[in-house]
């Protein structure tokens, strides 16, 4: 170990995918003294430690993709960013004007 480098066991490695599965499956068999009903128990309930092992966190439920939205191209005389804030202070000027009638309103029919 003249490298400097630790040396790890199988349960020693940080972040390993297999271990984080046992260890979920191992705390809840502590506390409630029987498997989970869940992919990694079944797995190691039919294939024990190895199963975890080969085939660790099993296929997932969902599969998410990431696509890219198209942008218009950058203008120095035209900024959509200023156009959409805009918008926004628009509505928020309109929504404070309604507030404003409403408070004038309710002050007149309250005398």
């Amino acid at each position: 170990m003249s490298s400097g480098h630790a040396q790890y066991g199988w349960f020693d490695r940080p972040g390993e995918p297999a271990q984080s599965e046992y260890e979920v499956l191992r705390a809840h068999v502590i506390e409630h003294g029987r498997l989970p009903s869940s992919l990694a128990a079944a797995r190691f309930a039919r294939r024990g430690l190895a199963g975890l092992i080969e085939w660790p966190q099993g296929e997932r439920a969902w599969r998410a993709e990431l696509l890219g939205a198209r942008r218009p191209g950058w203008s120095p005389h035209h900024d959509a960013r200023v156009d959409a804030l805009a918008a926004v202070f628009a509505v928020l000027l309109e929504a404070a004007g309604r507030l404003d009638a409403r408070s004038e309103w309710w002050g007149r029919w309250a005398r």
